[in-house]
């Protein structure tokens, strides 16, 4: 076993500089034998939590840290690198304080000291320095420059600056790749360390796992600094020995200081950080009303939002359904607060209530939250649960306590009022969005590659062109898949060289960018629980991705921006200005007949969900006459359950009888003729046949869809044996079980396809009703995409609306309906010409400019299509 510890560790998370893959490292430094090993990427935290798990996983001891960025003045000054010299510095967490602080100081840098590199100094390092250990770092260490540019004096003032801060956890780091500036600095480190009482320890500049790996990490600096091998003003490490060394390799090079070789091991018992993961830290909602508490305020607005959502209905009025109704509430409310999550809850209605109030799109609802009551009196979703027999358990199980996920659509133009809403409400300390990273695919990989090692364009384009564009295709299985990418890799050399490199970076972090959607909302300061940068907006941004902010109990929120949305609100505006009103859909009836009649003809171009060739010939032969149909088409049209498709038609229309495989299941099977189509489906039929609860029949929903066969045999058997007690046979409980294991695959939420069965619906009216304005909106929504805009070009054409080419008096920036012209009426009706319905301006904004071959000048195109 090695004595020996590596404390000066870069992954693949010092972006486009380390070549170690955290996996790779982790077992390399196994297979060396290593009780503990460090991790201290640039700058950056981004890789501390899977290199931890993965340190654990391997039985080896981890040591969190950063190679830091020190400046020599104030983080706050934004001076030249001359006058302000930009430092490194190691610092590695010793325990939970440590590691807390060393958090802060990441932030900071990122936050606060950003000039060049995220900088910290000494105020904050003197400030936040408990728990950790700190190194003077390689050659670009403030003692190490000073003592290269001679002026040593200064080098022992920094020295003892460190010390006073850190005291015994500060050490003066050695290090020997061969560099002739080491061999300078080094003799004089030690005579540092004699005169100071500083001690020594020896590091090695890990940047890959082998010395054949430095090739890998050239090609890297080459593609983040955007230069080529063959450049000779590029940068350039003239060294092949920053890889992962073994103890004896690392004795070899300091014989002479065992004391410094046995202080890595020293330094790693002082490190003792035990990470907790799978717990929660939930946020918290501020201000309550006074006296009053989370749950108290949640069931409050609850019951004046039942009050509210049904007082007007039969379920209000009739003493059965309303009992059903209060039931139900008062189980959810429950539940929530046994979870802890009535302020996840508060905090959601608060900032969705605040998009009410401004006039911002908010979506019906997405994923399984449309099953919550709470969620629907709170008007976080707009599906009514109990109407269309959604299940609360699908989206929080009491048997199997996990996270919310209440995930919302805003309109894609105004998502981020609602994002500033919540940063001013809870403050920026509290409040961060998800970092992501974007990786190096197959294709994008042979690209960078190929600039980097200046291979002739025209093979590289070919090369990657070879690529099948399959999602998450590698270069390897490419290879097989592409007889031709095989012949190049085989018969021509430096495409195999090429190819060869390219598969040694592929998947690597090429950079870091914001998440489409996540946002974090903390209960304390964020810091205490993740390092922060600056994101691409004003919102701070976690740097760890999600799945480990998740790993660490973090609650993420999707604020996600729907561009349908957006033509909703448009169009409902346009309605507005035009007819002095716009349509109230909490009215309007969900089996409209025009509406229908439209979709059963297929013309759903510009229709939420609806518009797809595959989709328009499913319709026509479906002839949907209700919103079940909508919502079923939407589960049943993907891969797997799509071969169903036929048998449902073909039922709805009275030419074959469902079948059950019991009649108990007909008030379950029955609006999907017999076939299961949704996952509520599969738990209703093990709380009628086996006397599940709802939440033992998630369970075992989510237990048959992993197919494992143990799984599927222990479940069989509770399924059975369930069943018998229900007083059916061992045929019937086998017969319906062996159906629930075919459709678990397949079943969908029926929670997300009613939601999005109600935008699906709404656009599909608005076409049928308002095809000027709704078209109008559609062009504009697409103004960026030239084919688009051509598409629905063509498509108003074909509703007998008139597009009007651009006109500087008349057109404004977006495609608008004309003022005056008729709007309404039913569009695209077979069976002969129809009178024009309207006209629609053609938007400025949406012209391409092209070259008149003649006059060389630029004109739009004079028909209004095709730009």
């Amino acid at each position: 076993m090695s004595s020996f510890v590596h404390l000066h560790v870069h992954s693949e998370y010092s972006l486009l500089d380390g070549a170690a893959r955290i996996e790779d490292l982790v077992r390399e430094a196994a297979a060396l034998g290593m009780k503990s090993l460090a991790l201290t990427d640039h700058g950056v935290m981004y890789g501390a939590v899977p290199f931890y798990k993965m340190c654990r996983e391997h039985g080896i001891k981890p040591i969190i840290g950063c190679e830091a960025y020190m400046t020599s003045g104030s983080r706050k000054e934004r001076g030249s690198r001359k006058d302000q010299p930009i430092y490194h510095l190691i610092l590695l967490a010793k325990n939970e304080t440590g590691y807390r602080n060393l958090m802060k100081l990441c932030s900071i840098g990122h936050l606060e000291g950003y000039h060049y590199k995220p900088r910290i100094d000494m105020e904050a390092l003197a400030a936040l320095h408990e728990g950790i250990v700190c190194l003077s770092a390689c050659l670009g260490g403030e003692v190490p420059q000073h003592l290269l540019h001679g002026r040593p004096a200064e080098a022992k003032a920094a020295a003892l600056r460190y010390k006073e801060i850190f005291g015994s956890d500060y050490y003066l780091e050695l290090q020997d790749h061969g560099l002739p500036e080491q061999k300078r600095v080094n003799p004089q480190l030690i005579e540092l360390s004699r005169e100071t009482g500083i001690p020594l320890v020896v590091t090695n500049d890990v940047h890959y796992l082998t010395p054949a790996d430095a090739e890998v990490q050239d090609v890297l600096i080459c593609i983040g600094t955007g230069k080529t091998v063959d450049d000779e003003d590029r940068l350039k490490i003239p060294t092949s020995q920053l890889y992962l060394k073994s103890e004896e390799e690392m004795g070899r090079l300091f014989p002479h200081l065992p004391e410094a070789l046995r202080n890595t091991a020293d330094i790693a018992e002082k490190c003792s950080l035990e990470l907790e993961f799978g717990r929660s830290i939930l946020p918290e909602y501020r201000p309550l009303p006074e006296g009053m508490d989370a749950p108290s305020y949640l069931r409050d607005l609850c019951l004046a939002g039942l009050r509210e959502r049904y007082e007007e209905s039969e379920r209000w009025t009739d003493p059965d359904k309303r009992g059903e109704l209060d039931r139900r509430l008062n189980y959810e409310l429950k539940v929530i607060e046994s979870m802890g999550f009535s302020d996840y809850f508060l905090i959601v209605w608060d900032f969705i209530a605040y998009a009410h109030r401004q006039g911002i799109a908010v979506g019906p609802g997405r994923g399984s939250s449309a099953g919550s009551l709470v969620a629907y009196t709170l008007r976080i979703t707009n599906v009514d649960p109990m109407k269309y027999n959604l299940l609360f358990e699908r989206f929080l199980n009491p048997e199997r306590v996990t996270m919310p996920d209440i995930d919302i659509d805003f309109s894609d133009e105004r998502r981020d009022e609602v994002i500033d809403y919540v940063v001013n409400k809870y403050g920026r300390e509290h409040v961060a969005q998800i970092i992501t990273f974007g990786t190096m695919a197959a294709r994008a990989a042979v690209r960078d590659v190929g600039r980097a090692l200046n291979v002739p364009f025209g093979e590289v384009d070919r090369a990657a062109k070879l690529i099948p564009n399959h999602l998450g295709i590698s270069i390897t299985r490419a290879m097989k898949e592409s007889p031709g990418l095989k012949e190049q890799y085989d018969t021509k050399p430096k495409v195999r060289e090429l190819l060869d490199m390219a598969m040694k970076v592929e998947g690597m972090p090429r950079h870091a960018s914001t998440h489409a959607a996540g946002v974090v909302i903390s209960r304390d300061p964020l810091t205490d629980a993740v390092p922060l940068q600056e994101g691409s907006e004003k919102t701070a941004l976690t740097q760890y991705s999600m799945e480990n902010l998740e790993s660490i109990g973090l609650l993420k929120m999707d604020f996600l921006g729907l561009r349908t949305l957006s033509i909703i609100e448009r169009t409902m505006r346009w309605i507005a200005e035009s007819e002095g009103e716009a349509p109230d859909f909490l009215k309007v009836p969900d089996d409209d007949p025009e509406t229908y009649s439209m979709l059963g003809r297929g013309e759903t171009t510009g229709v939420f969900q609806l518009e797809s060739a595959g989709m328009r010939r499913v319709l026509k032969d479906l002839k949907p006459s209700g919103f079940e149909d909508i919502v079923s088409v939407n589960a049943l049209y993907r891969p797997g359950p799509m071969e169903f498709i036929p048998k449902y038609i073909q039922a709805k229309h009275g030419l074959i009888q469902p079948e059950y495989p019991h009649p108990d299941l007909i008030p379950i099977l029955g609006d999907t003729y017999g076939i299961i189509v949704y996952q509520e489906q599969i738990m209703q039929i093990a709380s009628l046949m086996a006397g599940f609860s709802l939440g033992e029949a998630d369970l075992l929903r989510r237990a048959v869809s992993k197919k494992k066969r143990e799984v599927l045999d222990r479940e069989r058997d509770h399924f059975v044996t369930g069943s018998l007690k229900q007083g059916y046979t061992e045929e019937e409980a086998n017969r319906v079980y062996d159906m629930i294991v075919r459709f678990a695959d397949y079943g969908f939420p029926r929670a997300h396809a009613a939601a999005y069965g109600v935008l699906a619906f709404q656009t599909a009216y608005l076409k049928a009703h308002y095809p000027v304005q709704f078209m109008a909106s559609m062009l504009t929504a697409v103004m960026g995409s030239h084919r688009k805009v051509a598409e629905y070009v063509l498509e108003s054409r074909r509703m007998n609306i008139d597009v009007l080419p651009p006109d500087v008096n008349e057109s404004g920036s977006l495609f608008t309906p004309v003022t005056g012209s008729p709007a309404n009426g039913q569009a695209g009706e077979t069976g002969g010409p129809a009178p024009r319905t309207g006209k629609i301006r053609f938007g400025l904004a949406a012209i391409k400019k092209r070259r008149d071959a003649g006059g060389g000048k630029y004109r739009p195109n004079p028909q209004g299509q095709a730009v």
